[in-house]
């Protein structure tokens, strides 16, 4: 197992008790889990960051769109300034920091209802109670990150596995949020197509019997130069995310010249100080364009990007994930909503 922050190694036992003792008082009846009128398929993964659940979602939502679902998307809005529960309107300004930026995101890119609240049983019932839930009879709430929140019942748990999930250690030494056996209360396993010939045996291991796994192709669209830049641009990305490595090998992978990045904490919250330091990495790098993430790209205010923008374009790739496994997936998903 590898550790990112060596010195926590003592607290891990601690965690892992702690872990114990949730599953022991569930096992005993002491936490209650409830159930929504609409089925829920949650999505969810064993690391607190980084694994590409968005895209994940966003491509089972279009799955479900493209087969007569309807749907909503419950989450948390992690490191959000608003309270309770809240439907999120993507036009509200600085929705990224009322809301958080996943949140928006998913509101953008999907054009259906997208509810954010600690409790998402709680935002499941505020949806249900607006009158929607009980006009359709094909009705789905997609749970955004929900693996560890067991409160609510779902009817399928989908599981974004990546390699670096299945050797990291556990908090806070690591960034996995439970042991590798917590794949047994999978439904689906969604592997990287990169990644699957090389893990696939291993997590089977950890699987239940009847679980499936899917596969996943990711790719990331980057804006055409509608700019008058050369096609080979040399491109300054910036993100605030779990795993920016990934989204710079993402970039170059794609095609895109990277002559160099800068790294955000996850969720950053940018500023002014933050938009000059871009302004002068890139003209000592003799950059031509900034590059970003869409969920960084939310949190830049008009003013924020306008600052970037005087000295260079600033370009949002999008990430795609699309299931190869496609009408296994269908026939896994609809079966299980039945």
């Amino acid at each position: 197992m590898k550790a990112r922050r060596g010195w926590a190694w003592p607290l891990v036992p601690l965690y892992a008790a702690g872990l114990a003792a949730k599953d022991g008082l569930r096992r005993a009846g002491g936490l209650r889990t409830r159930k929504l009128q609409w089925p829920v398929v949650s999505v969810g993964s064993l690391s607190a960051g980084g694994a590409g659940k968005t895209p994940v979602v966003i491509a089972l939502a279009e799955l479900l769109r493209g087969r007569g679902w309807d749907f909503d998307v419950l989450t948390r809005g992690f490191g959000r300034e608003g309270s309770g529960v809240e439907r999120v309107s993507s036009h509200t300004a600085e929705a990224a920091l009322r809301f958080g930026d996943e949140p928006v995101l998913l509101a953008q890119r999907l054009r259906v209802p997208v509810w954010v609240g600690a409790d998402r049983f709680a935002a499941g019932a505020a949806s249900e109670s607006t009158g929607a839930a009980t006009d359709v009879v094909r009705g789905v709430h997609l749970l955004d990150d929900g693996f560890q929140h067991r409160r609510l019942a779902r009817a399928v748990d989908v599981v974004v596995v990546t390699e670096e999930d299945l050797d990291d250690a556990l908090l806070p030494a690591g960034n996995r949020r439970e042991p590798l056996t917590a794949l047994g209360r999978a439904d689906v396993v969604v592997l990287r197509e990169e990644e699957r010939g090389r893990i696939e045996a291993r997590v089977r291991a950890l699987m239940r019997a009847g679980a499936a796994i899917w596969t996943v192709r990711r790719t990331v669209e980057v804006p055409g130069a509608t700019d008058g830049l050369s096609p080979n641009r040399g491109m300054v990305a910036f993100c605030g995310i779990a795993r920016p490595e990934n989204f710079v090998d993402t970039l170059r992978t794609g095609g895109a010249r990277v002559v160099d990045s800068i790294a955000f904490p996850d969720h950053h919250r940018y500023t002014a100080g933050d938009m000059h330091q871009l302004t002068k990495f890139l003209q000592v790098r003799a950059g031509e364009a900034f590059i970003t993430t869409e969920k960084d790209a939310v949190k830049l205010t008009p003013e924020l990007r306008a600052q970037l923008e005087a000295t260079a374009p600033v370009l949002v790739a999008r990430l795609q994930a699309s299931f190869l496994d496609l009408q296994e997936a269908v026939r896994e998903l609809e079966a299980r909503l039945r």
